[in-house]
């Protein structure tokens, strides 16, 4: 077992059991605040991102983590996941689990709780681009680089991250916030089994609860396999083949006009599991061993991958 001591010089001695003791001259990371009683912390807080048409619920949950001088790296990649639920909730399971996953890679994380059914379209969709807009405003002090500002989502919250990664050059999306395009431009996409078209393959409820009385007027609109553009950033997309809740189709609709568009893309198509897996083992899955499939797991690590070639 290797022992340490640390003398008064500040350097480290140490020996290994076995050999002779020598010291040997290991510098030590440069002095922090810690001795002042200041430890560097992950700092975690809520962010009101509501509009006009708001339910009271709607926010951002901030986990940011926080610079030292010990670390190399001094601005991190920033990943603003939008939970699943149909429109009608934002899932648990898609959430703040999801956010440990991107901090233990060492990016920024946050959650968008965002307004669902009775609220209606374009309410949530303003409220990420709220929540981009304060992002980007405080890159500095958070740490964040800000060309690094990835939207995600899962199913529904599928469909808000890629309707917003489609829109969110449209003037009256920049209007309604009263702030510039570009700074809520993301740069980065990740959908997870996400809810694209409202045609033959449609959740029809997904749609349903966004649009409610406008449903039949819109649903074309939303139907996101004919809204891709060269204002679409890189993007990752997962799927299983036997999703028997939001086909996919849907995938396979978004990948084949993201290619046609020369739209940096991933895809990758799991055989095995259905909908909602979210990291597809024990950590999300169900009392009866529901939502858990280990081929599927693999995920977070192919998006991580993903995400260093770029940063």
């Amino acid at each position: 077992m290797p022992a340490f001591e640390k003398p008064d010089g500040g350097l480290l001695s140490c020996a290994r059991a076995g050999r002779s003791r020598r010291a040997a001259s290991c510098p030590i990371t440069p002095k922090t605040e810690q001795g002042k009683g200041k430890i560097k912390t992950m700092k975690y807080e809520k962010i009101d991102i509501k509009n006009q048409n708001s339910m009271d619920y709607a926010a951002l949950y901030l986990y940011i983590l926080d610079d030292s001088p010990e670390i190399a790296i001094k601005e991190r990649p920033m990943v603003v996941i939008c939970p699943g639920g149909g429109y009608e909730f934002t899932s648990d399971r898609e959430a703040e689990i999801i956010a440990m996953q991107y901090l233990a890679m060492g990016y920024h994380a946050a959650v968008l709780r965002y307004s669902v059914a009775p609220a209606v379209y374009p309410t949530a969709l303003l409220e990420l681009g709220r929540a981009v807009a304060v992002i980007r405003e405080n890159a500095g002090e958070w740490h964040i680089d800000q060309k690094k500002i990835v939207v995600s989502g899962f199913s529904a919250g599928g469909h808000l991250a890629a309707n917003y990664a489609m829109f969110w050059n449209r003037a009256f999306l920049s209007e309604a916030l009263g702030v510039d395009s570009a700074l809520i431009a993301p740069n980065a996409l990740i959908l997870c089994y996400p809810v694209i078209s409202s045609g033959e393959y449609a959740h029809e409820g997904s749609f349903r609860s966004l649009l409610g009385a406008d449903y039949e007027e819109k649903k074309k609109e939303l139907s996101l396999e004919f809204c891709v553009g060269e204002q679409v950033p890189r993007t990752f997309v997962w799927h299983t083949c036997e999703d028997d809740c939001v086909p996919v189709q849907n995938s396979l609709l978004l990948v084949n006009e993201l290619v046609s568009h020369h739209i940096p893309t991933e895809f990758h198509l799991f055989e095995r599991g259905g909908h909602g897996l979210s990291l597809a083992n024990r950590l999300t899955g169900s009392a009866d061993g529901g939502w858990t499939e280990a081929a599927v797991a693999v995920w977070p690590q192919l998006v991580h991958a993903w995400m260093e070639n770029w940063v």
